[in-house]
């Protein structure tokens, strides 16, 4: 099946998606604020460049994309009709790259926390997941 869209304007579609500060990344990061936690944003020398990290807590919070990321049984994670094979080895590439940053996370002793998309529509949903996650530690 070929793209409905041309070339150019795919492009520009693509362009506009953002990797940082989105919707859903703002909102976590509103709770977390809220709930008194002080965090750092996107560090670069950390894998997988985490959205937030805890330094006090040796915790990273990475907040994905339902569709980028592949989350099971999520209505955004849908497959696109045209061009399957592209987007599978995509999403595979996607799922094997936040795996391996886990295990190097989790061998630099980073414990890591990740919060959906679907997860981030309702704030008391999100103030839920932190406060559990926390109560572990």
């Amino acid at each position: 099946m070929t793209d409905i869209l041309s070339k150019e304007k795919r492009s520009w579609n693509m362009s506009r998606i953002r990797s940082g500060n989105t919707k859903p990344e703002i909102a976590v990061r509103r709770i977390l604020h809220f709930l008194g936690y002080r965090f750092r944003l996107h560090r670069k020398d950390l894998p997988g460049k985490p959205d937030i990290v805890l330094p006090k807590y040796k915790t990273v919070i990475f907040v994905h994309g339902c569709f980028w990321h592949r989350h099971e049984n999520c209505r955004y994670s849908y497959n696109p009709k045209s061009r399957t094979k592209f987007w599978q080895n995509k999403f595979a590439a996607n799922i094997e790259r936040d795996k391996q940053n886990a295990a190097k996370l989790e061998i630099l002793g980073w414990r890591r926390l990740v919060i959906w998309e679907c997860e981030t529509k309702n704030p008391e949903n999100i103030r839920s997941i932190i406060e559990r996650f926390f109560e572990k530690i």
